[in-house]
């Protein structure tokens, strides 16, 4: 792999570069485009929230759904960050992280071993969302972000459970994408020593589904899950 050390020319459709999204380290890897920050996001459903709590960080796991430039995380009412959102002014201050690893990267020096990697990291105000029509689509966003087509095949949150329910909501400003491809890194002068080097590839899989037994007479495997 060629490694490059220059900041990449920004497209149009970028995110504008900032001294929090910038990295110190192989600022080659670094894009602020949109498309692929979003193809990043889309791919996945898993997030990492980061924040502080009682003057200590804390990194939470959680689902998340994008909806255009925002994405939204859920929760219960009682859920500290969820509930800290809505009572801090002007909001919650957060770093959401998402990560795919696409290979193991095996060198023959240890100091060169790796991985690649796309993720995306997005700083900003989090935000409690309040009106019931936003809330609705935002938690419809989270079903389909784990499987598309899923919001639309079941029953939605009735009142009861969207009062027990709370999401906020994270603008897409601050956002940049990092991403590592490519082979081994190795120094020169190991490349003669007797240890395999190479990639390790990974795959997204999914099992063949597993029907609840309690299932309606009648009620067949949907579509959406035929493809994953």
């Amino acid at each position: 792999m060629q490694r490059t050390d220059q900041t990449p020319s920004q497209p149009t459709t970028a995110y504008p570069p900032t001294d929090r999204t910038v990295p110190t380290r192989s600022p080659g890897r670094a894009s602020y485009d949109k498309d692929l920050v979003h193809a990043i996001l889309d791919e996945g459903y898993v997030c990492h929230l980061g924040f502080v709590r009682d003057g200590a960080p804390v990194v939470l796991p959680t689902l998340y759904g994008r909806v255009g430039e925002r994405l939204y995380v859920h929760g219960s009412t009682g859920s500290r960050p969820l509930r800290m959102a809505g009572l801090a002014d002007p909001g919650l201050a957060v770093c959401l992280t998402v990560t795919h690893v696409d290979a193991l990267v095996l060198a023959r020096s240890a100091f060169h071993h790796s991985i690649n990697y796309r993720s995306v990291v997005v700083h900003g105000i989090a935000h409690d969302v309040t009106d019931p029509e936003e809330k609705r689509q935002a938690l419809d966003a989270l079903v389909d972000q784990v499987v598309p087509g899923r919001a639309a095949d079941s029953r939605p949150a009735d009142k009861k459970e969207l009062a027990a329910t709370a999401v906020i909501r994270l603008d897409l400003n601050e956002v940049s994408a990092k991403v590592r491809t490519g082979g081994v890194n190795d120094e020169p002068e190991d490349l003669s020593l007797p240890h395999w080097a190479g990639l390790v590839p990974l795959r997204k899989g999914y099992e063949p589904p597993v029907a609840d037994p309690g299932l309606a007479p009648g009620t067949g495997l949907p579509d959406y899950l035929t493809v994953l």
